[in-house]
């Protein structure tokens, strides 16, 4: 099934696919943006235009997430993996301990960052059962000295969800980086909240960082510049120069997404897609088996294998012949993975699933 500009089905973890409709107006506005006679790269990130494309960017972000009043919007640099060290740097104080849920690779990197300058204890990991589930978080045993509750609430690798915000007490920083504006979420279920921009928002490097204003007064103040979440704040993320584009490629997303329905809009879709993927996972009469179980089952990634894993090879092969791109399972969990973020055409779910369902004829 042809794409426009003959575009394939790109399955790819990260960065993930961004809307045609996004890069079109990016496109037209490369070398003069709205008559200002300059491209966005090239604006100075203190001009007025800049910041009236920042503030868009931090309002069309606010309306879509339903976020309340108390919060900040940050638009920092170095990814998920550096929030994994400036969490910690800026919440633990002496005597503290920091709380980590571990239901995947990126949760468990978390936690070796946050070893590094924090007492950490580890309430869940979910290696036992190879990752492949979300724990009840109310049962978790914590320590009563906890500094924060830290979770991943969507496994880009092992592909598991909590598909809920968490009912628990105590301040809860959570790495949303591959489900952020996936499905309607309650923003004041958390503290703090950070993602990379490359699955869902926009392009690498950009990190969006959402907090409470109630936690700055709790943070480190002994902190360089770039570290301290405090400063940031106070300069309204411009103490150096930020990611100009990206933070215009996130605001052009957030806006396509208010255009066509909101984040209601956007849940609906990604049910949608993830049902018909998954069911023709589980129709096939185990010739495909999934890898996370069904109650934590991710909508963004879908890692499963061939029972057979000597067809796998063979099955990637036809794949990228039919123009679907980046499948291969991670090397953790080995087979294919399909990552559909929002982004990401229906069509070419269902022209996957019929894929599917041809090589299984073929070969079962």
């Amino acid at each position: 099934m042809p794409q426009s500009y003959e575009r394939v089905f790109n399955f790819s973890a990260g960065p993930g696919v961004l809307p045609v409709e996004v890069m079109e107006q990016a496109r037209d506005d490369m070398l003069n943006w709205q008559g200002s006679g300059m491209g966005v790269m090239e604006m100075s990130h203190r001009g007025k235009w800049f910041r009236g494309i920042a503030e868009r960017a931090e309002s069309d972000l606010r309306e879509l997430m339903s976020i309340p009043a108390g919060y900040r919007i940050l638009f920092l640099q170095g990814g998920a993996s550096q929030q994994f060290s400036l969490v910690p740097m800026n919440l633990m104080r002496g005597g503290e301990t920091a709380t980590y849920a571990v239901t995947g690779a990126w949760g468990k990197k978390a936690v070796s960052a946050a070893k590094m300058v924090a007492d950490v204890s580890t309430a869940f990991d979910g290696a036992e059962t190879k990752y492949d589930r979300t724990p009840d978080l109310a049962s978790l045993d914590r320590p009563t000295n906890e500094s924060y509750f830290h979770l991943t609430l969507n496994e880009t690798i092992q592909g598991v969800d909590y598909l809920s915000d968490p009912e628990i007490e105590g301040t809860v920083v959570c790495d949303m980086s591959s489900n952020i504006i996936s499905r309607k979420m309650d923003v004041s279920k958390y503290d703090l909240i950070y993602a990379g921009a490359q699955k869902n928002c926009g392009p690498a490097g950009v990190t969006i960082v959402i907090l409470k204003d109630e936690l700055l007064e709790r943070m480190n103040t002994d902190l360089p510049p770039m570290f301290s979440y405090r400063e940031q704040v106070e300069s309204g993320y411009m103490h150096n120069t930020p990611p100009c584009w990206a933070i215009y490629i996130c605001g052009l997303v957030y806006r396509h997404w208010l255009d066509h329905g909101g984040i209601e809009a956007v849940e609906k879709r990604n049910e949608t897609k993830a049902s018909v993927l998954y069911s023709a996972i589980d129709g096939s009469d185990g010739f495909y088996r999934g890898h996370a179980v069904k109650q934590s089952r991710s909508r963004m990634n879908v890692p499963f294998v061939l029972t057979d894993a000597d067809l796998t090879d063979g099955f990637l092969a036809e794949a990228a012949d039919h123009g679907f791109v980046e499948m291969k399972g991670h090397r953790s969990v080995g087979g294919c993975r399909a990552s559909i973020y929002n982004a990401f055409p229906p069509e070419g779910v269902d022209a996957l699933t019929a894929f599917m369902a041809d090589f299984r004829q073929r070969h079962g």
